[in-house]
């Protein structure tokens, strides 16, 4: 058969005269002016508009004063404390005061910031892997087999910590009507080996809290039954700068004596721009020494526990901004903000009758799935309203519940009533379009004759989800390439 058709040209696809330009000006020791050099990148940037992008928790739009505050703070090294010594200060101060919020017993906060959660995770998985390895060394066992307990919704960057630091990653399978972990789903995967148990404040499916008291009960029963010291690591990245303000009474938090690490993600509803995150220890001695790093750098002693090195300031000062800017009120009134606009949104689809709301409304999230796909798929609809500039990502469900595709609008807080309005409106002119066009045929064989006298496969949507929990597994050899959106490969859990 003849190759296929090579993708349009696009912001990933450029046509071959564009590296060309770019090419032969950097090779030929030309030099561009800047504006020559500015005007053709922003004439080649087709990226889609932030705004719009309801895929990502990552915070679009940030004031003005907090974005010139950022741009002085870039040319600063942040790992150079002994020259930017107050930018050290006000990290220590952000540490301290999520540590406050999220109800550490000491007086002073223990943690550092991260280039987001991924990064903080990896820090705390060799937190909970060492403690775990002096522990059982201490009774004279074997510590070569260690274990994670989450389930089959957490994020990808598990995935990695689990195989960079040599860890077996055990997943619980969730359901269409429960896609989190629970206490019952945990237990029989535990044992001496288990450094620790994963709960996620937030699930980047469809941003459900998972419940963290039951699975501290669930523990402390466990560890006094057989003498362990299983603790828990809550993944707040996204639910972090939540709870706290639309429920302050939930106990999921340092209040719980096994809660040992929290992760949160500043550049998410913590309200800066991508590139920070924090991790946090219950008390100094959940941290351990042998990951300190003191480095004599510049002309002072630092001490270090990243797993990079040379940063930016910029991000460290955006949340300082943040946090005293807004404070414990200004945080409170944007987060219900946001919920208000996510209950009108949810509504809204409600109203039209083609959808089922999966969501628990824990968040300013809405994550739904169609009552009915005969006719077209969400992946169908995603790609429609693609077309009105919207970006809203559709994925099938983690293991357990993998025949359930949905998708998901995160509200930011650039995200109005108006636009709820808006994306209604477009998603219903798609669903009408879609009823009388069905995307689907309703047969299922495998190809269909087309007008001019060739033939199309037009899989049902079965098959169509099918094949994209197939392709799954392979999500890492996707890339930055947007091949995948001509082939049918799909992602899933969009961060």
């Amino acid at each position: 058969p003849p190759p296929p058709p090579p993708p349009p040209p696009g912001p990933l696809n450029p046509p071959p005269l564009f590296f060309f330009f770019f090419f032969f000006f950097f090779f030929s020791g030309v030099t561009l002016p800047s504006a020559t050099t500015h005007s053709v990148l922003c004439c080649s940037n087709l990226d889609g508009n932030p705004m719009m992008n309801l895929a990502s928790f990552v915070t679009t739009y940030m004031e003005p004063e907090a974005e010139a505050l950022m741009a002085t703070a870039m040319r600063k090294n942040f790992i150079d404390i002994d020259e930017y010594s107050q930018t050290a200060e006000l990290q220590n101060r952000c540490v301290n005061m999520l540590a406050h919020l999220f109800h550490a017993p000491a007086s002073e906060g223990v943690g550092t910031s991260t280039i987001g959660s991924s990064e903080a995770i990896m820090l705390a998985g060799l937190a909970m892997k060492w403690r775990w390895r002096d522990w059982k060394k201490g009774r004279g066992e074997a510590a070569d087999q260690p274990n994670i307990v989450c389930g089959a919704n957490v994020q990808v960057c598990w995935h990695k910590m689990c195989r960079y630091f040599e860890i077996e990653c055990r997943e619980a399978d969730v359901s269409p009507d429960c896609l989190c972990l629970t206490a019952e789903r945990a237990r029989p995967l535990i044992d001496s080996n288990t450094i620790g148990v994963c709960a996620i404040l937030g699930s980047t499916f469809n941003g459900e809290f998972e419940d963290v008291k039951a699975m501290h009960d669930m523990l402390e029963e466990l560890n006094e039954e057989n003498g362990w010291q299983v603790p828990i690591h809550v993944d707040a990245a996204s639910g972090g700068f939540i709870a706290p303000f639309t429920a302050p009474d939930l106990v999921w938090d340092f209040r719980l004596p096994l809660v040992k690490s929290i992760n949160v993600s500043g550049h998410k509803f913590g309200l800066v721009y991508a590139g920070i995150g924090w991790i946090l220890f219950r008390e100094r001695g959940d941290l351990p020494d042998g990951l300190v790093f003191h480095v004599n750098y510049l002309g002072g002693d630092q001490a270090s526990f990243t797993l990079n090195f040379s940063k930016s300031a910029a991000c460290i000062v955006a949340q300082y901004y943040q946090l005293v800017r807004l404070g414990h009120e200004g945080y409170k009134a944007i987060v219900e903000n946001g919920m208000a606009a996510a209950a009108y949104l949810r509504e809204g689809l409600v109203e039209t009758g083609k959808f089922s709301v999966v969501d628990r409304a824990h968040m300013p999230l809405v994550a739904f799935s169609l009552k009915d796909s005969s006719k077209y798929t969400v992946f169908d609809l995603q790609d429609r309203l693609r077309g009105r500039g919207w970006i809203v990502p559709a994925y099938t469900c983690p293991s357990g519940a993998c025949d359930l595709a949905i998708m998901r609008v995160v509200v930011k807080q650039n995200f109005s009533m108006d636009m709820a309005d808006m994306l209604l409106h477009d998603m219903c002119s798609c669903l009408a379009h879609f009823d009388a066009h069905p995307a689907v045929r309703p047969d299922t064989s495998p190809s269909h004759e087309m007008p001019h006298g060739g033939a199309v496969e037009r899989p049902n949507a079965a098959a169509h989800w099918s094949k994209a929990r197939r392709l799954l597994h392979s999500v890492h050899q996707i890339g930055v390439s947007a091949q995948h959106r001509h082939t049918g490969q799909k992602t899933s859990g969009v961060c």
